[in-house]
């Protein structure tokens, strides 16, 4: 009898293990879900939340204020000298228009052309006479390039078929389309009688019916002294000038155009007395300061990001372990900081501007385009990236909540007036292009519709319209009439109507509460404060381990 009741004892005690294994299971599993919990209410607190919650300093925002004010004021100092170059090249090719082109006045690039056969022989040989006379007529520090010793020559090449009988009169023409060239060469050092080069100097003739085009093609030299009033070592340019004589339409109206292709060099030699290398080593170094700065903030982000990714897949990971179930695309986004990507496009950015900079001041490169879009678009992303932590007060977030709520459907919307929008363009290009000078291409028909829509030039988009043809000057009427009424009172309203009532439900969310995501219903079951002190790491785990077996005791108490 009694070996039964041993029986009985043995199973009794193996139960209780087995129970006590249980319970320490289902308390290791509750301490894994109260960490993550914990987690991940830390990883969605404001930088003064994570102050209070682990005394972790906010060294990501203070970097982001150092960083703007260093950028800022990099850009100022980049974009005065870079006004400084702009402003030689434009001011160096007005100036040789004026003393290559005769008679030619300020803004008159698209009506100056030449009528006579006589005038265009004129032009031709007075652009060549001012560049033999460059060295006494000119104000500037112009000169011819030098290959060597020698100074290059003025190349003059008239391109034509290479055959062509035309007689208007009978309707009846034989052309060849095949383009040949003629060039001859002008020494700077060529010997001029009077001061002057006479066409009888030169076996050059003209077959106007065909000829296609002329071109005068030379190269002179300059140094931008302005920079030196600016503590900036100068620059040395080359201007590869090229003037067309345009006869494709062979309309008896030759159009004169000059061209100037403008490189930018490190001068060979060069000496400036004063402190303007000093200036430029000081520059440089703030430069440094600014590279140093955005590495720094580069880090910090890219780490946050990291972060975030890995939090992502443990979060995932619990879920389909504890619940089976998948984390919706929403939720899964809510862990990737746009903002902190913004901000490591802008870094990265600005570390390969300062760098181009660096190598400009250095008079090493001149890409001061290349260098100005790069240090304007970071700065620009910068300032952007101060939107981020304005967005933690509730009076400033609206703007930022109303953009992300409206997003998706002002893109879904921007698409299907897209299609409206292409359609009047191909129409207005194709119909109203020979007629009207801002429908002559589809970038002008873009740009002409679009100022439209903000109700920008309208008059003069109607009076500029030729009357020659009745049928198209009728066209162009209902044409401009349609999408002005379609755009503006229709498309442009329901756009606005759109943004207005995602603000307005964005602003009664803000006063009722947003709906809750499944995300943040988990964190929302963890109740601790950012001051408890329970997220501190060093205490995180006992206190966890404590709250999870009482909690677990507690429900299986009756």
């Amino acid at each position: 009898m009694e070996n039964p009741e041993v029986i009985v004892s043995s199973c009794s005690s193996h139960d209780d293990e087995y129970s006590y294994k249980g319970q320490s299971s289902i308390c290791q599993e509750l301490l894994l879900e109260d960490q993550l919990r914990r987690k991940l209410k830390f990883f969605f607190m404001n930088p003064c939340e994570k102050f209070w919650a682990r005394g972790r300093k906010p060294w990501k925002l203070g970097i982001q204020l150092l960083k703007i004010a260093m950028v800022t004021i990099q850009l100022v100092f980049f974009g005065l000298s870079n006004q400084m170059v702009v402003a030689f090249k434009e001011e160096n090719t007005v100036a040789f228009k004026h003393l290559f082109l005769k008679g030619y006045t300020d803004r008159m690039d698209d009506t100056y052309a030449v009528y006579t056969q006589v005038d265009v022989y004129d032009q031709i040989f007075f652009a060549i006479n001012r560049y033999l006379q460059l060295r006494n007529i000119s104000v500037g520090n112009h000169a011819y390039e030098k290959k060597g010793a020698e100074e290059t020559a003025m190349a003059i090449c008239q391109y034509f078929y290479k055959r062509g009988t035309i007689c208007p009169g009978n309707d009846t023409f034989d052309i060849d389309p095949q383009i040949e060239t003629e060039c001859f060469y002008v020494e700077p050092m060529q010997p001029l009688d009077n001061g002057t080069l006479r066409r009888s100097a030169f076996n050059f003739t003209l077959d106007f019916h065909r000829l296609v085009t002329v071109q005068l093609t030379f190269k002179l030299k300059a140094i931008n002294l302005q920079t030196v009033r600016h503590h900036e070592l100068p620059d040395c340019y080359d201007f590869t000038l090229t003037i067309v004589f345009d006869n494709k339409a062979h309309s008896g109206r030759i159009k004169i155009s000059l061209d100037n292709d403008i490189a930018i060099k490190e001068c060979k030699e060069w000496h400036v007395s004063g402190s303007i290398q000093k200036n430029t080593h000081y520059m440089m170094i703030f430069d440094a300061f600014v590279i140093l700065t955005c590495s720094a903030s580069l880090v910090l982000c890219t780490r946050s990001v990291i972060k975030g990714i890995r939090l992502q897949r443990e979060f995932v990971a619990f879920s389909l372990h504890q619940y089976n179930k998948e984390v919706s695309f929403s939720d899964q986004m809510e862990f990737v900081n746009g903002w902190y990507i913004m901000i490591i496009i802008s870094d990265v950015l600005t570390i390969i501007g300062s760098t181009l900079k660096m190598e400009i001041q250095a008079k090493s490169l001149t890409s001061y385009d290349v260098c100005s879009i790069l240090l304007g678009t970071s700065t620009m992303l910068v300032w952007l990236g101060v939107i981020r932590y304005l967005g933690f007060f509730q009076k400033y977030n609206l703007l930022i909540l109303t953009l992300r709520a409206a997003l998706p459907n002002v893109i879904r919307f921007c698409c299907c007036a897209a299609m409206i929008y292409l359609g009047y363009c191909f129409c207005g290009w194709i119909v109203l292009g020979p007629y009207h000078v801002k429908f002559r291409s589809l970038n002008m028909v873009s740009e002409c519709l679009f100022s439209l829509i903000n109700g920008d030039d309208m008059y003069a988009t109607f009076e500029k319209m030729q009357q020659k043809i009745y049928l198209v000057w009728l066209f162009s009427r209902i044409y401009l009439y349609s999408f002005i009424s379609l755009f503006i009172y229709m498309v442009l309203s329901l756009f606005i109507a759109l943004i207005t009532d995602t603000y307005e439900t964005v602003k009664h969310y803000q006063q009722e509460g947003f709906p809750e995501t499944e995300l943040h219903a988990f964190i929302a079951q963890c109740k601790d404060l950012p001051n408890s002190g329970r997220y501190r790491l060093e205490e995180e785990s006992p206190i966890t381990l404590f709250c999870c077996c009482k909690r677990l005791v507690n429900k299986e108490v009756p």
